[in-house]
This record gives C-alpha cells, sequence and structure tokens, in this order.
C-alpha cells in the first residue's frame, strides 16, 4: 500500500470515528429532551431507559443485529473477523477500517430506539421496555436496514434500490423506522390518565423542565452533523470533502427552517409562542433533510426543514385528536416528517424516484409496525407492558427505580 492510500484510510477512518462519536453524543441530546418534557415524578425512568438502550443496542448489535444488516446473506455472531484492516491483501480494500463502520452504524440503532423512549413515557414497564429494546435492536432494525442500505431483496421479492428508493442517511431507515415501533406501542399501551377528557379536549401536562429540554435539542442539533455528514463515508478528497461541507450547510440550514417554520405555525394557530413546538420544528427540519442533504441549495435545504417544521405542528395537533398519546412528539417529529424527507428526495436528486420513495416508505412502516406490534402485544399478554394506575398516579419513578430524580424539590 502506497503513502497516498495510507493517509486517506487513516483520515476517512479518523473522520468515521469522529462523526459516530457526535452521533453517540445524540443520546444524550434525546435523554435531556425526554427528561425536560416529562414530570419530575417520571424522570428516573427516562434517564435509565437511555443509558440502558443505548447499551442493550450497542451489544445487541455487536451480537448478531450488524451480520444481518450487512453480512449479505452470510450470517456471523459476534462480529467474527471484523478486527482486520480490510485493506492488507485485499484486491478491492476498504477505505476506512471495517471496525469503524460497527461503530457508526451502531449508533443509528441506539438512535431508532431513543425515538421509542418519549413516545411511551410516563405509563409502561421499564423491563418491558428493554425487553422490547433487545429484540427492535438485533432482530427488526438489522433486516429493515439490510433491505435498504443493505441492498438485499425485501423476502425475496424485490429491491428497494432497483425501484428507485434512495435515503441518503436515514429519514425512513431510521427516524420512520423508530415512530413505526413508538406507534405501535403507544397504541396498545394508550394514553395518559388525565390526557383526554370524556368531552374530547385535549389536556395539556407539562414537562418538569424546559430548559433542559432546550439544551437537548442543542445536542440533537449538533450531533446531526455527524449523523448526516458522516453518512458521506469519506473526506480524504477533494470531492468527498466538498460534500462533506455541503451537508453540513444544508443540515444546518434545515433546522433553522424548521424552527422558525414552527415557531410562526404556532403563533398563528394559538396566539402565543410555543417553545415545544419550536423545539420539535427544529428537529423536525433535521429529519426533513436526512433523506437527502447532499443534493439541495441552501435554499432548498431551508424551505425542506420549513416544511417539515410546519408539518410537525399538524401532525402533533392531529395525533391528539386520534387520542395518540405522545408526550414529546417524536411519532410526529420522526415519522410524519420522515415520510415527508423521503418524498422530498426526486426533487433534487435524479437518481430516485417517487414510486421508489414510496414504497419504500411502505416497506419500512409495514415491516417494523407489524413486527413492533407484535412483539408489544407477546410481551403484554406475559409480563405486561403498562403500570398501574397507583403507579402512573404517584410517579413510575417510585415504582420501578425507587428513586427521585429531584430528591430535594420531592414533598414528602
Amino acid at each position: 500500500m502506497d503513502g497516498i492510500f495510507q493517509l486517506s484510510y487513516a483520515l476517512d477512518t479518523f473522520y468515521f470515528l469522529i462523526c459516530g462519536a457526535l452521533v453517540m453524543w445524540m443520546a444524550a441530546g434525546f435523554t435531556m429532551l425526554e427528561a425536560g418534557l416529562v414530570r419530575a415524578k417520571n424522570t428516573t425512568v427516562i434517564l435509565t431507559k437511555n443509558v440502558a438502550l443505548f447499551s442493550i443496542a450497542c451489544t445487541m448489535y455487536m451480537v448478531c443485529g450488524y451480520s444481518i444488516m450487512y453480512g449479505g446473506g452470510d450470517f456471523s455472531l459476534f462480529l467474527s473477523g471484523i478486527t482486520g484492516d480490510g485493506a492488507t491483501g485485499m484486491e478491492e480494500p476498504a477505505t476506512y477500517a471495517p471496525s469503524a463502520d460497527f461503530y457508526f452504524q451502531v449508533v443509528f440503532v441506539a438512535t431508532a430506539m431513543s425515538i421509542i423512549s418519549g413516545s411511551v413515557a410516563e405509563r409502561i414497564k421499564l423491563w418491558a421496555f428493554l425487553v422490547f429494546a433487545v429484540v427492535l435492536t438485533g432482530f427488526i432494525y438489522p433486516l429493515e436496514g439490510s433491505w435498504t442500505w443493505g441492498g438485499m431483496p425485501v423476502f425475496g421479492m424485490y429491491t428497494l434500490g432497483d425501484l428507485g428508493f434512495s435515503d441518503f442517511a436515514g429519514s425512513g431507515i431510521v427516524h420512520l423506522a423508530g415512530a413505526s415501533a413508538a406507534l405501535a406501542g403507544v397504541m396498545l399501551l394508550g394514553a395518559r390518565t388525565g390526557k383526554y377528557g370524556e368531552d374530547g379536549s385535549v389536556n395539556a401536562i407539562p414537562g418538569s423542565s424546559l430548559p433542559l429540554a432546550t439544551l437537548g435539542t442543542f445536542v440533537l442539533w449538533l450531533g446531526w452533523f455527524g449523523f448526516n455528514g458522516g453518512s458521506v463515508l469519506a473526506t480524504a478528497t477533494v470531492e468527498s470533502a466538498n460534500a462533506v461541507a455541503v451537508v453540513f450547510m444544508n443540515t444546518n440550514a434545515a433546522a433553522s427552517g424548521g424552527l422558525i417554520a414552527a415557531l410562526l405555525v404556532a403563533k398563528l394557530m394559538f396566539g402565543k409562542a410555543d417553545l415545544t413546538m419550536a423545539l420539535n420544528g427544529a428537529l423536525a427540519g433535521l429529519v426533513a433533510i436526512t433523506a437527502e442533504p447532499s443534493t439541495p441549495t441552501p435554499l432548498y435545504a431551508t424551505l425542506f426543514g420549513a416544511a417539515g417544521g410546519a408539518l410537525v405542528v399538524f401532525s402533533i395537533i392531529f395525533l391528539d385528536k386520534m387520542k395518540i398519546d405522545d408526550p414529546v412528539g417524536a411519532i410526529s417529529v420522526h415519522g410524519t416528517v420522515g415520510i415527508l424527507g423521503l418524498l422530498l428526495v426526486p426533487l433534487t436528486n435524479d437518481g430516485a424516484t417517487f414510486s421508489g420513495q414510496i414504497i419504500g416508505a411502505l416497506t419500512i412502516f409495514v415491516w417494523v409496525f407489524a413486527a413492533s406490534y407484535v412483539v408489544w402485544t407477546v410481551l403484554k399478554m406475559t409480563m405486561g407492558i403498562r403500570v398501574s394506575p397507583e403507579e402512573e398516579a404517584n410517579g413510575v419513578d417510585a415504582s420501578e427505580t425507587g428513586m427521585d430524580a429531584y430528591p430535594e424539590f420531592t414533598a414528602k
């Protein structure tokens, strides 16, 4: 191997690892956002779920998930053979370390699972959630990923890439998948006590810390540069380095457009600025651009983000009218806007088709929702998935962990 190749290999590997670390930091963002948007009496369980699901995702993806997703039909356990450099003695040498690819992919799996955590908050049993995390991160998500990024046919019937499906960094593959699993869980769990009145009214249940939720949004915004930027997969040439810069620029533009749009729509609808809608607007803008951040102009990226930010407000309101209780708005942010992101791709990417995007979105949703619904149902029939009314009223922290997140502020 010549010196230029080795330098390129080292640079791309290092870039991949740094982007993976940024995406891992998104786990902290989800934790802060969710902890801020739930009530204080349910905060410790939120924190426990987020640190545990990340660890479960990393372990299950190591055990079997990565092989299911990228093994190409050659299944192996425990990342067999991944510690090699992938270049020495190879006819087609890898341009970065195979283990760096695993690390970058595994934090995406954890992101998908993090989406579910907020949607089922304040009434789910901790251990039922963790068992579901084992199944989703080890089997449901990897199989879906094998049909998309893995290039495998969907149950041997059709190949999404051949139909013109494209999802650059995961608006559908990661975000819609997480939201689909969350929707299945929320439908079986039911709404939080007191959320909906018998007359159809929707009662607001404020979270414990808007400052924490805002900080979490900024952390997610930062981590998203690794999410989208790392998906370029290289940075050691002029072309790839420029592509990374464009992706960073468009990712930031979309988040900004999403927040502004959500803030304006909320003002028009409610008469006042709504911080939680604004925060979800920024995240919606990020989800909308994730499917294709490399081809739009900065103006288009801003407009795509604004479309996501506006849509998420209407989606949250609609789901509440349907009595689908999502404490953090994750199903709307990642699901509704995830679909929008996929549909926007053909506007700037000639390699994608609207039919391919629709078929891809349907494939992801139907598989993840149906498989998750079955798993949630089995858990409901066996160990139960919802705490008792008394435990919910007292807060799940007391029954599930026996610890208060803010003990000095808890009345005795």
